[in-house]
């Protein structure tokens, strides 16, 4: 029951409507007997929400699309990972202190470590701030990056900190076959309403590759599906969204929750 007791944690995004974040922290909170509530805020300057962080007292935030990079100048304090991927997903009140992290990173690498990541070509598309702690941690298990990206300067910058070639998105075509063995899109192309857009070529997706896209609604993205069509090995969005959904909610309470749990409360659509 929500009362004056209960606590207020919450998602910055836009857009952040068709979040299943409150499914699975509101799930969470449920099972734990905390009393708190998740809600989603789409809004247009993360400054302003900074201040609503403080002035409601809201306990926690996730932080999506765009403003993953933009919130860094307004917190108190940021952990050493989220520094050196240059983003923040997760940020904890602490008794008015905004503590910034990022738990991106290890959620993108858990499922594909069984298939390997040290010394495959991976590529990587996309700039922002998802891509920018998904290079991180495929840098950190040695995989060999290839950054796609749109916005050249973007890129290029992503390019250089992992020692990674860069090949603007424009320019797909002109570099020749793609031999990668992972491709991940880190980008929000294909995500609903805007289904049928792909992030990557089709015609450079072979049969050996591991194809992953952290999109997760829909859960196969056109991408997935014409990965699945020619044999590649696909990871979903769901796998990385629960992981880095997980650590957050352990970040704010100091529980480790049920991955399972957080995987039917989407699946069966709880609110």
């Amino acid at each position: 029951m929500i009362d004056s007791n209960t606590q207020v944690y919450c998602i910055f995004g836009n857009p952040v409507r068709h979040s299943k974040s409150p499914a699975i922290h509101n799930t969470c909170f449920q099972q734990h007997h905390i009393n708190a509530v998740y809600l989603a805020f789409e809004i247009d300057e993360i400054s302003k929400a900074v201040t609503a962080l403080k002035t409601l007292n809201i306990q926690g935030a996730s932080i999506t699309i765009p403003f993953k990079e933009s919130i860094m100048e307004y917190l108190d304090w940021i952990d050493d990972d989220a520094l050196n991927i240059g983003a923040v997903n997760t940020v904890k009140n602490k008794d008015g202190k905004l503590l910034g992290y990022n738990t991106d990173h290890k959620a993108a690498i858990i499922p594909l470590k069984p298939f390997g990541i040290r010394d495959k070509k991976v590529c990587l598309i996309g700039a922002g701030g998802a891509a920018q702690a998904v290079a991180y941690g495929i840098h950190k298990e040695k995989g060999k990056l290839v950054i796609i990206n749109r916005d050249i300067d973007r890129g290029e910058k992503l390019a250089l900190k992992y020692d990674a070639d860069f090949i603007p998105r424009a320019e797909i075509d002109k570099s020749g076959v793609i031999k990668a063995d992972i491709i991940i899109n880190t980008t929000s192309i294909g995500m609903y309403p805007d289904i049928e857009n792909l992030a990557f070529p089709t015609q450079y997706i072979d049969s050996h590759m591991v194809v992953m896209d952290i999109v997760y609604n829909p859960l196969k993205t056109k991408l997935l599906s014409h990965a699945q069509n020619k044999g590649c090995t696909t990871i979903d969005g769901l796998s990385m969204f629960m992981h880095q959904g997980a650590a957050q909610f352990k970040l704010w309470t100091g529980i480790t929750p049920d991955i399972e749990l957080m995987r039917q409360a989407i699946i069966n659509g709880a609110d």
